[in-house]
């Protein structure tokens, strides 16, 4: 009987959950459905009505005005919704979608940084809801009362969803727009009010799922990411832009969670198994599952292909001489430095910094960029190179210089496994798997603490001794660096790499002309994961020590503003992108505690002034100049 009680106590837990996740994941689908942006930002959102409801309730007072601080801080977060979109989203409505990501990203920095100001760097705990402070009794064990509550909201929210979508004409014309944004407009409906209202009703949904979350947990400046990542896993698997879909997908990764708890440590033919560590990553295992059987989610429909592609790419051509003296006046330059900065060691330790960030970069462009794959887990083969090379110095004793042969291999590995189902994807669903697959490889370096770590990490990774000397090893990296950018720009100009940017403008004539679309596109993400595992192997004896960030989301997100950063449509991108990055980072973090919101700004300014990125703006300036004058 204790274990039927102890078991329906999990599965009424994993419902009070669901309703708070289905909140977030509903404003999520709608914002995404009508929109068609993949909102970074989100996540904040939710973070915010947190924060705001504390401060609601303080200032109203706990009594009856309780109820009052959670709406007016759920209408607060809504307002802040619409005041983003009208400022910032509606310059980039027609802009690619990673583009509007990494608009959404910068703000996920900024507004972060602004709860830092508000509320402060600590916990933020809200007092408990009046009359529902006790418990109910069920089975003889006691549940609380707010999570009965909570368990019913989220029914509620749905039926007013869906009243609000079939019986109104918003929900027609939110429904119109879902389907078919730019007849919507042909019709005469202001687009421009009916997405703002939107992008405020999914803010709002967001916001009162932190609010209700006042009594159960505490205000922290992490939430953002972590609530973001399972909005978008519950958004995936329920289909893109389905609400009753969210709702199912809410439920059922709740519940699976709370059957993982209550199954506990289960002894199966002798071997112990924690099916308790399995709640970090069971949602993205359901997440893959989902998409390789059912790639538009269980109640979702496949999307029509996204208008906002952005401008065609050029052909490829090879570097002329303006080119060619540029990229020999920075190698010039880059092998002057150690001489150059000798009174200045830190010089040398940041540049190491920005190479490894370039050829992490590089080799995410090559499968973005020239093979059309998004990818939201990269950082899975930065993370496996970095994991192989220190287990092989530590585990083995083998020495640092086949280390740094055998982790790429390690990565690549990875890669071809994970490969094999992403590339049978496109799109957002395909970004998605590549999350969904960095986060378990991630949970599973976070919690084998005998093999990896754990959350401790690995220490006592360093080079070998006659790399010991931070010149020596800064040569190393740029030798290896620029080799490693080197064979992903003459693979690019190679048979193969004109094949990948085939697949990539019209799969249909590749495959008619008798390309193997998945060979090429999975080959193409093997050898991403290769050279992304050389980035981590020379990451990790960089540092001396590695731990399990390196694979997390985070790591993923900053390749991504990286390659957009520096432009997605020029082979520069990388470079630049992830050399400015890396700078900013470094520099803005040490001049001020709000280093993030200062980086978000200065991203948005970017975002903004140069929307084919930094390196792709130069190239317009430079080559549109000198082809007005050879046209004159």
């Amino acid at each position: 009987m204790d274990a039927v009680a102890s078991f329906v106590a999990q599965l009424l837990n994993g419902l009070a959950g669901a309703s708070s996740l289905f909140l977030v994941a509903a404003g999520l689908s709608l914002i995404f459905g009508v929109t068609r942006i993949v909102n970074f930002a989100h996540g904040s959102f939710y973070m915010v009505g947190i924060y705001a409801a504390y401060s609601a309730v303080a200032w109203i007072g706990e009594g009856p005005g309780y109820w009052a601080g959670l709406v007016l801080a759920a209408v607060a977060v809504g307002v802040l919704g619409a005041l983003i979109e009208i400022l910032l989203l509606r310059r980039i409505y027609h802009a690619p979608e990673l583009f509007q990501l990494l608009a959404t990203f910068a703000l996920v920095l900024v507004i972060k940084d602004a709860a830092l100001w508000l509320w402060g760097p600590e916990e933020l705990l809200g007092p408990r809801a009046p009359g529902l402070r006790g418990s109910v009794p069920i089975l003889g064990r006691q549940f609380p009362s707010y999570d009965l509550f909570l368990i019913v909201v989220g029914p509620l929210v749905l039926g007013l969803l869906w009243l609000l979508l079939t019986r109104t004409r918003f929900g027609t014309l939110v429904r119109a727009a879902t389907q078919d944004r730019e007849m919507v407009g042909a019709l005469g409906v202001n687009q421009a009010w009916l997405f703002t209202a939107v992008f405020a009703l999914g803010a709002m949904l967001a916001g009162l799922g932190g609010a209700l979350q006042l009594p159960r947990e505490p205000a922290n400046l992490e939430l953002d990411l972590a609530t973001i990542g399972a909005a978008f896993v519950v958004v995936v698997v329920g289909g893109m832009g389905s609400i009753p879909g969210a709702y199912v997908a809410a439920l059922l990764i709740a519940e699976l969670k709370a059957i993982c708890i209550w199954l506990g440590v289960v002894e199966i033919a002798g071997v112990s198994i924690s099916f308790s560590k399995l709640t970090l990553v069971v949602e993205f295992l359901v997440m893959a599952v989902v998409l390789v059987v059912r790639p538009w989610g269980l109640m979702g429909r496949p999307q029509a292909p996204s208008r906002n592609a952005g401008a065609a790419e050029a052909p490829l051509r090879a570097p002329d001489r303006l080119a060619k003296a540029a990229i020999a006046a920075v190698v010039l330059a880059l092998f002057a430095l150690p001489a150059l900065s000798s009174q200045s060691p830190y010089v040398v330790i940041l540049t190491i910094d920005i190479l490894v960030a370039v050829l992490f970069a590089a080799s995410l462009h090559f499968i973005m960029g020239p093979g059309g794959m998004h990818s939201f887990g990269h950082a899975a083969y930065f993370g496996l190179g970095a994991y192989g090379a220190a287990i092989l110095l530590r585990a083995t004793g083998a020495p640092m210089e086949i280390a740094l042969i055998a982790a790429p291999l390690i990565a690549a590995v990875g890669a071809l496994v994970f490969g094999w189902f992403c590339v049978r994807l496109s799109g957002v669903y395909l970004a998605m798997l590549t999350l969904a697959f960095a986060q378990i490889a991630w949970a599973i370096v976070y919690q084998w603490d005998a093999f990896t770590g754990g959350s401790n990490g690995l220490t006592g990774v360093w080079p070998s001794a006659w790399f010991s000397d931070k010149r020596a090893y800064y040569a190393l990296t740029l030798a290896l660096v620029l080799a490693g950018v080197f064979v992903l720009r003459r693979i690019l100009y190679a048979p193969f790499g004109y094949a990948m940017r085939a697949v990539r403008d019209s799969t249909l004539r590749a495959d008619a002309i008798g390309i193997d679309v998945k060979r090429v596109q999975w080959v193409a993400f093997v050898i991403g994961g290769l050279v992304a595992g050389l980035a981590g192997a020379l990451f990790a004896f960089s540092k001396g020590s590695i731990s399990p960030e390196t694979l997390h989301v985070a790591k993923s997100v900053d390749g991504l503003v990286m390659v957009l950063l520096g432009g997605v449509q020029t082979l520069a991108g990388p470079v630049v992108g992830a050399t400015l990055f890396t700078w900013l980072h470094d520099s803005v973090a040490r001049s001020t505690e709000y280093w993030r919101a200062m980086l978000g700004g200065i991203i948005l300014i970017l975002v903004l002034l140069f929307p084919q990125g930094v390196a792709g703006f130069v190239r317009q300036v430079v080559y549109g100049r000198r082809e007005a004058k050879g046209g004159s």
